[in-house]
């Protein structure tokens, strides 16, 4: 990986400005590495240890960074307080939280909120308890559109050049079930249109099994959301008692974006 100081160095390439490289340290940190040394943070930069040493300081003096007590470094709080006033997920949680809630209690199963953003998922909030299955997704990964129900969902109602350059790449196989074939897939989304839910039969494991629905801004607005639940299963059958549950749930969600988005609520 080249260092900002030899780009720097290379005819008509710009070098990085102050807030490229404080991106570029924040961006080091991800669910399987949440501490990192210095050292660390100036390699996976590809800054100058000098600057990464510099950016960090002035990161963590403005709370961004936190040191840990072995003397590496972590996301601090304040970053966390910026990113959950995002406008985008602030009011979708709010309205979506006490529908995941009714969910929940009545399933004890994992419920999940996702967004797109481009060509991946994000997930945006989760409700699990101790009796639900581990997952590999959480609050904050990002996965292929491909991979999960809700991903699915949320591909089946993107804008139709976003399905093609997700079709166009090749698609990652998570499981045996996993389905990579485009025609296979373009099929499945049309389905996924056509009924308004997507079943996610072991896609991204080989023992879950997901439902998900698509959420609107009221019952006839664009997809900006999609809301699931995912079980420990090995057919498609182990989520058809939920089908109807999930679809009810994602619709109430949608009334109510639809009507604070009139009330300006």
């Amino acid at each position: 990986m080249p260092t900002a100081r030899s780009s720097a160095a290379r005819p008509g390439i710009p070098r990085p400005s102050a807030a490229g490289k404080a991106l570029a340290v924040l961006a080091c940190f991800d669910r399987g590495r949440p501490a990192l040394t210095l050292t660390d943070l100036a390699h996976r930069s590809g800054l100058p240890l000098s600057t990464t040493h510099r950016v960090v300081g002035e990161l963590a003096t403005w709370g961004a960074l936190e040191r840990t007590a072995e003397g590496s470094w972590q996301v601090g709080l304040r970053l966390w307080e910026v990113a959950s006033a995002c406008p985008r997920t602030q009011i979708l949680r709010e309205v979506s939280l006490p529908f995941m809630q009714d969910l929940y209690e009545a399933t004890h199963e994992n419920i999940q909120l996702g967004v797109r953003e481009g060509t991946e998922l994000v997930f945006v909030e989760r409700i699990a308890g101790h009796r639900s299955i581990d997952l590999k997704t959480m609050v904050g990964t990002r996965f292929p559109l491909t991979a999960t129900g809700i991903g699915m969902t949320l591909l089946a109602f993107a804008p139709s050049e976003i399905r093609e350059a997700v079709l166009a790449e090749p698609v990652p196989r998570h499981t045996s079930q996993t389905v990579t074939d485009p025609r296979e897939l373009r099929a499945m989304l049309a389905q996924i249109r056509r009924s308004q839910v997507a079943v996610n039969d072991r896609q991204l494991s080989e023992n879950t099994v997901g439902v998900a629905a698509p959420i609107r801004v009221g019952l006839r607005g664009e997809v900006q959301a999609a809301l699931g639940i995912v079980v420990a299963g090995t057919t498609a059958g182990a989520v058809r008692h939920l089908r109807a549950a999930v679809l009810a749930a994602s619709r109430a969600v949608s009334v109510e974006l639809g009507a604070r988005a009139r009330t300006g609520g």
